[in-house]
């Protein structure tokens, strides 16, 4: 199936060819159709799947452009609604159809008058709700979509999205979008949908299939030389670190920029404009590492992230779908890596049975493994390096001090010195340490089963005293 097959507007069919689109994404190739018919929509898809395309481009094929707002989009969070507003502007714009992007922190006069002139409205619910109340603007859309539902809910918007569909024509067909589908969602699209169609794509895994999971098991005083072993092997293009806290990711910013890493930091403290500072400098390659809080990167849309790390798990199965869904987008592989201690075993249960899917276990590789890895890197890297003519002068003048293999191993030593390996040679535990830290767990979940937790307890101390469970986990410690 391709694009073509949904018969689109000419103008409409030729934006799409030139954003690189051949053939639908699964959801697309489900959720067109049904919504060029008309109907009302509940679609699960993980993140980075197409979903802005799946609603913006059959609505983009019925808009009329009569000088009203014919369709609101409703997102989460300021950057998703400016990407959502950017994407729906790309296809949009042979049609003529103009967008307007309606959020908090930036001029109400300014968007007010953006709304008045656009066919198309993208708003994040606090801002939306605000001028809705105040009858500061008034809409009418034929289509009302809701883009990643289960986080507007997560941010304690549920009460703010009812109160917006209170000012929304009944007559509407309204599409609702989420990675995940809780009760509490369930219950949403039973009030605000009308006899809807339903489009799952994920089936019993709720993550990307293109995303490759791993886990790194690490006594906690060892996280940050394990994150920066990993980058060292890894040497991702461009990565984003998610942390728990926003002072995680300050101290943790300031921890890799001292390793010489060029990284930044994103979290709720920081105000508008050095949040927008520093998405961009992180789209445009500016910052190859980008380390932020959940909140602070919901929505974040970034195609080319080939690698993403938890510092930490998260609390629950669902941040770290959303976690992981910022790589492996558009078609592309990406690779998620979390660092776990012995005590988050419980929780990276949790989250696997959760997401259906496979973590790997894998061991932080070792400071020759590394070196070998940087050698295979270093020979690419001459392999496409051009030579310029001040190369071969300066190669002459040195032939008259040098011979050639001597002149050669100079400067392939100088490359490599640049490229020190830090941090201890074994850090992290091997795989029949962490299969120990898994029996463990398991003989403690059947005496709480079995034996009750007085039992448990005193068997516990038993094993401590005669050296059982202690001294099977203190391994090198």
């Amino acid at each position: 199936m391709t694009f073509e097959d949904f018969n689109f507007k000419p103008q409409l069919a030729q934006a799409i060819k030139e954003a690189g689109f051949r053939e639908p994404s699964p959801v697309q190739k489900e959720a067109i159709p049904l919504i060029l018919e008309g109907r009302d929509l509940i679609a699960q898809a993980h993140t980075g799947t197409g979903k802005t395309a799946a609603f913006g481009l059959p609505v983009l094929q019925q808009l009329s452009c009569d000088g009203s707002v014919e369709a609101l989009v409703i997102v989460p969070t300021r950057e998703l609604a400016t990407q959502v507003s950017d994407e729906i502007f790309r296809f949009g714009k042979a049609l003529s159809i103009r967008t307007a992007t309606v959020y908090g922190g930036s001029s109400y006069t300014r968007q007010i008058q953006h709304v008045q002139s656009a066919s198309v409205v993208v708003a994040t619910p606090g801002r939306l709700i605000d001028l809705l109340q105040s009858g500061k603007i008034s809409l009418s859309p034929r289509f009302v979509i809701l883009d990643e539902a289960d986080e507007m809910l997560d941010m304690g918007f549920l009460d703010d999205i009812k109160e917006i569909f209170t000012h929304l024509p009944e007559s509407r067909q309204t599409l609702l979008f989420s990675a995940t589908m809780s009760k509490e969602i369930r219950t949403l699209a039973q009030r605000i949908l009308k006899d809807p169609a339903t489009v799952s794509i994920t089936g019993g895994n709720v993550t990307n299939e293109k995303i490759r999971q791993l886990f790194y098991v690490v006594d906690e005083p060892e996280r940050d030389d394990a994150l920066v072993r990993l980058l060292d092997y890894k040497n991702p293009d461009k990565s984003i670190i998610f942390c728990r806290m926003k002072k995680e990711v300050d101290r943790l910013r300031d921890f890799l920029a001292a390793q010489g890493y060029d990284a930044k930091g994103l979290h709720g403290d920081m105000d508008q404009r050095q949040r927008e500072a520093t998405i961009r400098a992180f789209k445009n390659g500016q910052a190859e590492i980008l380390i932020a809080t959940d909140v602070a990167a919901r929505g974040l849309d970034v195609n080319d992230v080939s690698h993403v790390f938890n510092y930490h798990l998260p609390f629950d199965p669902e941040s770290y779908v959303h976690r992981i869904g910022r790589t492996g987008r558009a078609g592309r592989e990406g690779t998620a890596i979390s660092i776990v201690s012995p005590h988050e075993f419980r929780s990276l249960q949790r989250i696997q049975k959760s997401v259906g899917s496979s973590i790997e276990s894998r061991i932080i590789p070792r400071i020759e493994e590394v070196r070998a890895q940087r050698s295979d890197a270093l020979i690419q890297r001459i392999e496409k390096q051009e030579v310029d003519t001040a190369s071969y002068e300066l190669i002459e003048e040195l032939k008259e001090e040098y011979d050639l293999t001597t002149l050669a191993c100079k400067l392939l030593s100088m490359l490599r010195d640049e490229e020190e390996v830090r941090g201890a040679d074994r850090i992290g535990k091997d795989l029949k340490e962490i299969e120990r830290l898994f029996t463990r767990m398991k003989e403690e979940r059947h005496y709480k089963k079995g034996r009750g937790g007085r039992n448990y307890n005193n068997n516990r101390r038993r094993n401590d005293r005669s050296g059982g469970y202690r001294k099977k986990e203190s391994g090198r410690r």
